[in-house]
């Protein structure tokens, strides 16, 4: 099994992915009928996989680019899970 490694810090990672999002890959997902599903990307080529769940969405993206470097987003939320009571949607 390959071990794989980061190549970014956590902020630039974040950076990166967050910026993939909004100028690539929002325009092209539904985000009223998507909203709550997974985006897996890859922040070095901007490639992407959407799934309902973050694992099955960064596996996918590992099979289509094994040395993937996945930043993974919730449609439609501010993080990928909560924990508590409190509503993580984003204000509309």
């Amino acid at each position: 099994m390959t071990v794989r490694q980061p190549r970014y810090s956590k902020e630039e990672f974040a950076q990166r992915g967050d910026a993939l999002y909004e100028s690539q890959i929002r325009s092209q997902i539904d985000e009223q009928s998507d909203r709550g599903r997974i985006v897996a990307i890859d922040i070095e080529t901007g490639n992407f996989e959407l799934a309902d769940d973050p694992t099955i969405a960064t596996r996918q993206l590992y099979e289509r680019l094994p040395d993937a470097q996945p930043w993974v987003i919730r449609i439609g939320y501010r993080a990928v899970r909560r924990f508590g009571a409190r509503s993580l949607k984003d204000a509309l």
